[in-house]
């Protein structure tokens, strides 16, 4: 009895069929291998809880991480005398959330010691000049004096922690805190005009007042703004507005939030107030100008007129009987 051929054997009858099948499996086999390596690879469906590691020490966050099969690294520092230093501050992501293994996690810890940078000497630049040259150098203004001289808003004098800054003095000061200068004001030219603040973050704020020669007042800050979160937060409250004028050296107190309803709310507020206060000081400079005008027309009309003689003659011609 003729035994029959398999499936295969009759596949293998027809070469092309064959060969197309066989390039079909393998394919297939290459495929799904790939897939395999791939998932181990990736560890796909591996999944770790990420740790809280806020106020955590660095050495002990990195044991934990390592535990985790996490991995940790240090993106900024930042110095909080309330915090031991070493302390983690901040992290990205954030705890609880989900990753893959062997993921690296963002943190901030606290500085032992606050950086100590040189002050830069800025006596005899603009005031412009001087703001940028200390915030290139980490530091800011403490207090802005101003005194009688020719040359207004430039810098007379600079003092660092009551120290006068000399050319070649080599004072330090830790990155952050301020300095005072004495700046020059004419005569005559005491004012400015309050800038619109709100919506600026704080240090943005800061340099806007300070290049107009105001100081910064008080400075309040909404529920949830920390040092953490603080860059984050915008201005949305200003005293005096803007678009007000003001002496020169006097004070715009600020607070801060975080809320963004909160912030359009206001900023459209006061966008609305500084149009009102603009159109209102240009009609007091108009009235002002006015004013001057019409005393200096009625004492020019009050002039006593001079003949080629050297006689002097009044318009009303008092006199001219006598």
């Amino acid at each position: 009895m003729q035994k029959k051929n398999s499936f295969i054997d009759r596949l293998k009858e027809h070469p092309v069929v064959w060969n197309l099948l066989l390039i079909v499996a393998i394919i297939l086999v290459m495929a799904v291998a790939a897939h395999l390596l791939m998932q181990i690879g990736t560890r796909h469906g591996a999944r770790r809880t990420v740790p809280d590691f806020s106020g955590v020490l660095l050495q002990d966050a990195r044991r934990i991480a390592r535990k985790h099969d996490l991995k940790l690294q240090i993106n900024d520092s930042l110095f909080v005398p309330a915090y031991e230093g070493g302390i983690i501050l901040d992290q990205l992501p954030e705890g609880g959330v989900e990753v893959k293994p062997g993921r690296t996690i963002y943190i901030t810890i606290n500085s032992f010691r606050q950086k100590m940078v040189p002050v830069p000497y800025v006596a005899g630049r603009s005031l412009r000049q001087a703001k940028n040259m200390l915030e290139i150098a980490g530091l800011e203004i403490d207090e802005l004096v101003y005194r009688p001289d020719i040359a207004t808003n430039y810098v007379l004098e600079e003092y660092c922690d009551g120290k006068p800054v000399q050319q070649n003095s080599r004072i330090e000061a830790e990155m952050g805190s301020g300095v005072t200068l004495y700046v020059g004001v004419e005569e005559g030219y005491a004012s400015t005009v309050v800038p619109q603040v709100v919506g600026l973050p704080l240090n943005q704020a800061k340099g806007r007042l300070w290049e107009l020669g105001l100081n910064i007042g008080k400075i309040d800050f909404d529920e949830g703004v920390n040092l953490l979160n603080q860059k984050d937060a915008r201005v949305y409250i200003q005293i005096p507005g803007a678009e007000r004028s003001a002496a020169l050296g006097s004070r715009v107190d600020l607070r801060l939030t975080l809320d963004a309803e909160k912030l359009k709310k206001h900023r459209a507020e006061a966008e609305k107030q500084a149009a009102a206060a603009a159109e209102e000081r240009k009609a007091e400079e108009q009235m002002e100008a006015d004013s001057l005008a019409r005393v200096s027309l009625e004492e020019a009309l009050q002039e006593p007129r001079t003949t080629e003689q050297g006689s002097t003659t009044m318009d009303n011609d008092e006199g001219f009987f006598d």
